[in-house]
């Protein structure tokens, strides 16, 4: 007890001693460092120690079921606000469900978010969440025991460490922590929280899902911690009519608004987290499969989904026993918790740079059609919203590149001009800079591409 204290009192002394200076991107060199692996441990094996999660479980006892877990996350998002003297807003956030084929009868649906507001943006959002929930290998089994070491007590202790860290630092925009309920049961936490989002205005920007990170023994035999998969889906599900019309001639299915922040948490890592290569997947989730991101996706918000690479399904959604030899279960030996810190540590330094930095372009459009040069417009971002910012830097590629290429900065101007830069032969987008240089994600022109206001 004594040694966590140390180290929080430590972790406390020194970030808050950024403050002094405004901050540069080299402070996103030092987040990771501050990413506990023995605390990601603890939180892991305090989540395990509840018996189930199940959303369907109990809600009355103080050591076992659903609710026991979520109030428990509410005290250590309590705990860790009152170090940062109140930093988080810290609320249950649910709804009632019934009616639905895995939740046959009214049950509460409670999820536990904490908000980190902005100084200058606080309507401006950027989330990291995991999943409270458990389960074996009958989704209604809501009494058995389900450990959910991995799947994903892993995604809530990464999202629970972040915001210990994060909380020692102020920011531009706001940052929300999410522990997000009923994701077995058919992603009902997101579908509430996303609904909340939609219904109060709040200007998301990103959302990074959390479900699977601290396993590095796939089924397929291969043992690995240096990689990790972005999920993210293309065409926004929302997109209209007309928007495909224009879509299919100007270009922009590779270069949805999650696409675009997947490319940029990717080139983070390779900047800021040592030993880490993410793959982008162009695909909304696993084959077939859903996360709690596709709630967000499903109401236009850019949301990708960020986990192990090598998954072990004798570990997933499993009941606790042993086959010839093969043990099954979700525990605790399946966690590898340094893998776990160092994806903790990709959310936390993309969740930083982006709430640092300048909000991202709104209003992107392109011109050049038979033309030598390509000029680029875009409405210019509120002043005192984003007091730090800069300018913009244009970006572009290759039409089959996965990654920008080329890149220039422009000034804080509203438009300009890429002269003898044909616009037949690549795809452009534009980011906002601050004046210590983080960058926003980069914004694809049109509809395709938008962010939002």
């Amino acid at each position: 007890m004594f040694a966590r204290l140390a180290v929080v009192s430590a972790l406390v002394t020194t970030s808050l001693s950024s403050y002094a200076a405004s901050p540069t991107p080299e402070e996103l060199h030092r987040i990771p460092t501050d990413i506990s692996a023995a605390r990601i441990e603890q939180d892991i094996r305090k989540l395990v120690g509840f018996g189930t999660r199940h959303t369907l479980s109990q809600t009355k006892s103080d050591t076992r079921g659903i609710g026991a877990a979520r109030r428990w996350i509410k005290q250590e998002f309590e705990a860790i606000s009152k170090e940062c003297g109140g930093c988080l807003e810290v609320m249950f956030v649910g709804d009632t469900i019934s009616g639905e084929e895995r939740v046959p009868e009214a049950t509460e649906v409670i999820s536990v978010i904490a908000i980190q507001r902005g100084t200058s943006d606080p309507d401006r959002y950027v989330m990291m969440s995991g999943d409270i929930d458990s389960r074996v290998s009958d989704v209604m089994d809501a009494t058995s025991d389900s450990p959910g070491a991995n799947d994903n007590a892993s995604g809530v202790a990464g999202t629970l460490e972040a915001a210990r860290v994060l909380s020692q630092y102020k920011f531009n925009g706001s940052i929300v922590y999410a522990a997000l309920a009923g994701e077995e049961q058919g992603l009902f936490g997101g579908k509430i929280l996303a609904a909340k989002a939609q219904r109060e205005g709040w200007r998301l920007k990103a959302v990074l899902n959390n479900d699977m990170i601290g396993n590095i023994e796939g089924v397929n035999g291969v043992i690995n911690n240096t990689t990790a998969r972005l999920f993210a889906e293309g065409t926004r599900v929302t997109e209209t009519d007309d928007e495909a019309r224009t879509r299919r001639f100007t270009g922009g299915e590779v270069d949805s608004p999650s696409r675009n922040l997947a490319r940029y948490i990717d080139k983070l890592a390779d900047d800021y987290i040592p030993n880490l290569d993410t793959m982008v997947i162009y695909r909304l989730d696993r084959y077939g499969r859903g996360g709690h991101h596709r709630p967000f996706n499903d109401l236009g918000y850019p949301g990708i989904r960020i986990m192990e690479t090598n998954e072990n399904y004798v570990r997933q959604h499993q009941d606790l026993r042993t086959e010839d030899a093969v043990e099954y279960g979700d525990t605790i030996e399946g966690v590898n918790f340094d893998y776990a810190a160092k994806l903790t540590s990709l959310n936390a330094v993309s969740l930083a740079s982006m709430a640092w930095a300048p909000t991202p372009p709104a209003d992107v459009t392109i011109e050049g059609a038979v033309s030598a040069n390509t000029t680029l417009r875009w409405t210019a971002a509120d002043k005192q919203q984003n007091p730090q910012l800069a300018g913009y830097k244009i970006y572009w590629r290759y039409t089959d590149a996965p990654q920008w290429q080329y890149s220039k900065f422009v000034g804080d101007v509203s438009a300009a001009t890429l002269e003898n830069v044909v616009i037949d032969n690549y795809f452009f987008g534009v980011a906002s800079v601050s004046q210590s240089g983080f960058e926003s994600p980069v914004v694809f022109p049109g509809a395709a591409g938008s962010f939002g206001q």
